[in-house]
């Protein structure tokens, strides 16, 4: 049996948001071509599902999902919100985003594999409830675990987030859940602004920021001394992963200075406290990440280690 379930669609390649915008349909092309090896032979690999957008709905206001839909254009470049774009393919590239990470849940809780990755675009880590922004349309993660809620009944989810920008909307969505544990890294200051050391919402909230320039040993520090162990105390029944790749030192979009080994090295603390905690159940979600070699080479590291766990 597999252990490890990949899942992406050709929708999600078709989003685009604009000549020069950096997330860009190049991004996941790279990933794809960069798995077409023989080590991947043991990948699981299925095309992401439609979803519903009533599953939109489990965090988003229908005023957001019904907005976005109305605003598809049949040609051309609409701007939802700053740079968050969308061209005629974007929603359904935004339901397949979405549908992959309930499809990842539902073969993760049934036992068809240990883990899984989701190769989509757009990213959503950004997408508070009634608000799409920084690149994101939906919250693909915070739609992920309230449908495992409300189908599974999993009780106690952990969101891990080590994209180099903070996970503003999934903080906000959850920030007033004890049953939903955040932890993130994230270069601070740098858009969109939150994830300062002292928001903690209800104590389920664990933000670790970086100062620019920081690098290897800065990351791993704040993993092992703020989010792995509060995660292991908040002892999930589940753990999901927004992995942006953008703290790598080759991405433009920030100045944190991550190599691959730093994915690795993360992917399996993660995969060791879910073999501990909760049966190795993990859903990984891409995020960011917009140098495109080096978002493939990252994301290789990333899944190599999830297929070893």
């Amino acid at each position: 049996m597999a252990k490890t379930l990949f899942l992406t669609h050709s929708d999600c390649q078709k989003h685009n948001a604009g000549p020069n915008h950096p997330e860009k349909p190049e991004r996941l092309d790279a990933v794809l071509e960069a798995l077409d090896f023989p080590q991947f032979s043991k990948l699981l690999r299925e095309d992401a599902p439609n979803c519903d957008r009533s599953t939109l709905k489990l965090v988003h206001t229908s005023e957001l999902v019904d907005n976005i839909f109305n605003h598809i254009p049949t040609e051309g470049y609409v701007a939802i919100e700053g740079d968050t774009i969308i061209s005629p393919d974007s929603g359904e590239a935004a339901l397949r985003a979405v549908g992959a990470v309930c499809a990842a849940i539902d073969n993760v809780i049934a036992g068809q594999v240990q883990n899984a990755f989701c190769a989509v675009r757009p990213p959503g880590h950004h997408a508070e409830a009634g608000r799409s922004m920084g690149f994101c349309l939906f919250n693909n993660i915070c739609i992920g675990a309230e449908f495992a809620r409300r189908k599974y009944g999993i009780g106690r989810i952990a969101i891990v987030d080590f994209d180099v920008h903070h996970g503003n909307g999934t903080q906000a969505i959850f920030e007033n859940d004890g049953d939903i544990f955040f932890g993130s890294t994230h270069q601070s200051p740098l858009y969109p602004g939150t994830g300062a050391a002292d928001e903690k919402g209800v104590g389920n909230i664990f933000n670790a920021p970086l100062a620019p320039e920081a690098g290897s040993q800065e990351f791993r520090d704040a993993m092992e001394s703020k989010i792995l162990p509060a995660l292991y105390k908040f002892n999930p029944e589940l753990i999901l992963i927004s992995a942006g790749f953008d703290a790598h030192h080759n991405d433009p979009l920030s100045s944190i200075n991550l190599y691959e080994n730093d994915y690795t090295w993360i992917t399996e603390k993660l995969c060791q406290v879910a073999g501990e905690k909760c049966n190795g159940r993990i859903i990984s979600s891409l995020e960011g990440g917009y140098d495109v070699d080096a978002l493939a080479n990252s994301t290789i590291a990333h899944i190599k280690s999830l297929m070893d766990a």
